[in-house]
């Protein structure tokens, strides 16, 4: 494993390795991903196998823009407008795929649609245009893991298991992308992200919302709806009124909870875009040997809340102290 700054040797060197079948780590606006050719079965299986991802668990493709993406979905109005609006940026569609489209079928999960972006990130654009293909990448950490948000989290959670690391620096959004299945006759989010419900909205009306889907069902469009995903070893307490002394704590606004062995503040000015920045880099921060428990001080459901509020759900799925308080 390998860490080399965005330059256009890397660059070069990186392409070659997606070309060749092996994987690359990338940044994005949104968090770091986890590359392969989106259009070589072998290297999304080696994306799966780094991850430990379960195979019913849809990648999102990653390409250059609009033009790029009618190659490999069926294209309509609605995604017309968003992209128009969202791309390049931290909004994934699902659409159709389109007859004789080259994107792997286990990176679609074997249905009929499939999960297309245009990331914004520079290296990210960089390197999809110098591979000449869409790039399969789920966010670059074990599966179930809390999310990256730099090259050295990457490092950390997947080491060997990928041979390069473009290091970008820290993520801007901090939580991956919002996506919505343009697939069917109204529009429906089935992952709240970096884009909000509040702004799609704006541009093309009411949206429906897809509940998360169960662990066990095969049938989900999208990453991200598992419902226990984005956990670290600790576990998680939610919408906490008060911490104990063998507890981490969360911290959101201005008057963080007394009594907790650590404390990280997600944003002290109650800022949403800072808190969504620093999620994943805090949770880890707060997930180390000594500490029993994480607890997480309420977080509005508004705007960036609401992809903040999911994750931390889910990070707390199936830990039977996480009720209230």
């Amino acid at each position: 494993m390998i860490i080399v700054l965005p330059d256009a040797a890397s660059i070069t060197r990186a392409a070659q390795l997606l070309q060749d079948g092996s994987l690359v780590a990338f940044p994005t606006e949104t968090v770091y991903g986890l590359g392969g050719d989106a259009t070589n079965e072998r290297a999304v299986a080696a994306i799966f196998e780094a991850k430990g991802r379960p195979q019913f668990n849809p990648l999102i493709s990653h390409v250059l823009g609009a033009d790029d993406a009618k190659r490999f979905v069926e294209w309509n109005k609605t995604a017309d407008r968003l992209a128009a609006r969202f791309w390049p940026g931290p909004l994934t569609f699902v659409l159709p795929r389109a007859k004789g489209s080259p994107i792997a079928l286990l990176a679609t999960a074997g249905l009929d649609t499939v999960a297309i972006r245009a990331p914004s990130h520079p290296v990210a654009q960089a390197l999809i245009r110098a591979a000449g293909r869409p790039i399969a990448a789920p966010s670059a950490n074990r599966s179930g893991a809390v999310s990256p948000t730099t090259a050295e989290h990457v490092a950390e959670s997947l080491g060997a298991r990928v041979p390069l690391i473009i290091d970008g620096g820290p993520c801007l959004v901090g939580v991956e992308s919002t996506v919505i299945d343009l697939s069917g006759n109204r529009a429906t989010l089935l992952r709240p992200g970096g884009a909000t419900r509040e702004a799609i909205e704006a541009v093309i009306g009411p949206i429906a919302v897809s509940d998360a889907l169960p662990s066990g069902d095969s049938a989900r469009k999208s990453p991200g709806q598992l419902e226990s995903h984005y956990a670290p070893a600790r576990p998680v307490r939610l919408e906490a009124t008060s911490v104990g002394a063998d507890e981490g704590l969360l911290a959101f606004g201005p008057a963080p909870l007394p009594g907790a062995m650590l404390t990280s503040n997600l944003s002290p000015t109650g800022d949403l875009a800072e808190a969504a920045a620093n999620l994943f880099a805090q949770m880890r921060a707060l997930d180390r040997p000594g500490i029993g428990r994480i607890a997480v001080m309420p977080i509005p459901q508004t705007g960036l809340g609401l992809a903040i509020n999911d994750r931390l759900r889910r990070a707390a799925a199936g830990d039977p102290s996480r009720s209230q308080g």
